[in-house]
């Protein structure tokens, strides 16, 4: 029998041989052999360690995965990523046992919008429709017309009539980048993502020096003065899809550390360089930009919630209605 040992994330299950711990590839395949007994699927954000992500059934963006596990028959779902993703994939999958590894594991682009504060935004502008980033908790999507990704937010905006009075959030920087080149004058909203922000165009200069040959990519989270240096700007996805498909050898790229693991995995034989922020959250030069709450997924916590079904994700039903709507509207314009 097995006796449960204590580690820094919670009690996790020890080896056979008494004192032993769990080697990563001896928990990865527990995680795998739980994901058969259980009817349970791995979803791995891009931006999770290279571990988890291998050990996933299925790697990408928020919203792709959890519209790729509603098409699943699978009973249960870890959603390794942050909190506001898990949410939507209960959205999308009401009737499934949604897990999320840490509680704790937020999004500070989400926590810059509180419902109470959006509720209260648009009551001082009447007549306002809200576009909301998906990365919104359920209960700013409640409150939402539309939900858009960073992928299709140009195309959703430009199916409103030109017309519309538009509140756009939280992200800033996106809204600011699609009023640029839609010619909006959404109302933006004064969030960002605390990864995102700290790309300088300093630090792409440098790298640019030293790889000159090399593409620069850009997440459409990032400030404009680093869009304006970027020959390629758009979604995780977009990067992802285009280092695949160009016959470029080096990449500049300007979004979180972790997509660079799916990049080198489909692209061996090309090299990804990660823009290092301006200033790291210890003050200290690092060369990587990394979200601390993205990391907070381990193995170890996927292990646990899956053996121990928790920590899992429930919607108020009235919620869980009016959130899932703006959902719906952006996949019927999109």
């Amino acid at each position: 029998m097995l006796k449960k040992q204590w580690t820094e994330q919670g009690f996790i299950d020890e080896a056979p041989a008494a004192g032993q711990q769990w080697t990563a590839e001896e928990l990865k395949k527990e995680i795998r052999r739980l994901c058969e007994e259980k009817d349970a699927i791995i979803l791995a954000h891009y931006y999770t360690t290279g571990d988890i992500q291998e050990v996933a059934d299925f790697v990408g963006d928020s919203l792709a995965l959890a519209r790729k596990a509603a098409q699943t028959d699978a009973k249960m779902m870890v959603m390794a990523g942050v909190h506001f993703m898990a949410e939507t994939c209960k959205l999308l999958s009401p009737e499934k046992t949604v897990l999320c590894p840490d509680l704790n594991a937020g999004c500070s682009l989400a926590d810059s919008c509180k419902a109470e504060d959006l509720k209260k935004f648009k009551e001082e502008h009447p007549g306002y429709q809200v576009i909301s980033y998906v990365n919104t908790t359920a209960a700013v999507k409640a409150l939402t017309d539309v939900v858009v990704t960073s992928g299709n937010a140009k195309k959703v905006v430009d199916q409103l009539p030109k017309d519309a009075k538009l509140i756009f959030g939280p992200d800033y920087n996106l809204g600011n980048y699609i009023n640029e080149v839609t010619g909006r004058q959404m109302l933006l909203w004064q969030g960002g993502c605390h990864v995102h922000e700290r790309f300088s165009v300093n630090k792409i200069i440098e790298l640019k020096k030293q790889y000159p040959d090399a593409v620069v990519m850009a997440h459409l989270e990032c400030k404009a003065p680093v869009l304006a240096v970027a020959d390629v700007k758009g979604s995780t996805a977009d990067m992802l899809r285009y280092a695949q498909e160009s016959t470029t050898k080096q990449f500049i790229v300007a979004t979180e550390a972790g997509i660079l693991h799916e990049m080198q995995r489909t692209c061996p034989d090309k090299e990804f360089i990660p823009v290092p922020p301006e200033i790291s959250e210890s003050g200290l030069e690092c060369s990587c930009n990394e979200c601390q709450y993205m990391k907070m997924n381990t193995l170890i916590k996927i292990y646990n919630c899956l053996r121990y079904e928790w920590p899992s994700i429930e919607i108020d039903h009235a919620l869980a209605e009016q959130a899932v709507k703006p959902i719906e509207r952006m996949l019927q314009l999109s």
